[in-house]
């Protein structure tokens, strides 16, 4: 158990890094992902937010990352399966809690493992997927901003369509 200290007298309990060595391979990433994306800024405490912070990269490089890489680059067909679905459920809700798993991706797509290799190029499309939409995004606000600077007189029609016409070309 990792405990932190708050100014205001509080503490807060995290799981210690020895009891996550017997979670499933990637319930240390859900971990991680949670207390950065739900749990962190509730505390009130710089101080202690920026331990919690270096204490969960702590955890991402000692536990949950060597275990993933042990898993997907091991011999046990079946565990790789087991923990290529779950980690494929996971890129579908949030792709960034699947990223340490991206460079191993182009060595799982080459397995021999029909299943593995499936699951592996799912991985990979959500990853393109996410790509793709971050990419859409920016054009977006990109064309918002056109448009705006239209409509207020300040670039011509032709500057406006031209950027019109890249927005659409990558939305297609």
């Amino acid at each position: 158990m990792r405990i932190f200290q708050k100014k205001d007298g509080g503490i807060v309990q995290l799981i210690g890094k020895e009891k996550m060595q017997d979670w499933p391979v990637e319930l240390p990433l859900v971990f991680i992902e949670y207390i950065r994306d739900k749990q962190l800024g509730t505390y009130g405490d710089n101080k202690v937010e920026k331990e919690i912070s270096a204490y969960l990269d702590e955890i991402l490089k000692d536990v949950a990352i060597p275990r993933l890489i042990s898993v997907l680059e091991g011999d046990d067909q079946d565990e790789i399966i087991l923990a290529l679905k779950r980690i494929e459920e996971l890129s579908k809700k949030n792709i960034e809690m699947a990223r340490p798993i991206k460079p191993y991706l182009e060595n799982l797509l080459k397995n021999k493992n029909k299943n593995i290799t499936d699951i592996a190029q799912s991985i990979s499309n959500n990853f393109q997927k996410a790509e793709r939409r971050k990419e859409l995004a920016k054009k977006r606000s990109i064309m918002r901003d056109k448009e705006n600077q239209f409509l207020a007189g300040k670039i011509s029609g032709e500057e406006y369509a031209k950027a019109r016409k890249e927005y659409l070309t990558l939305k297609e």
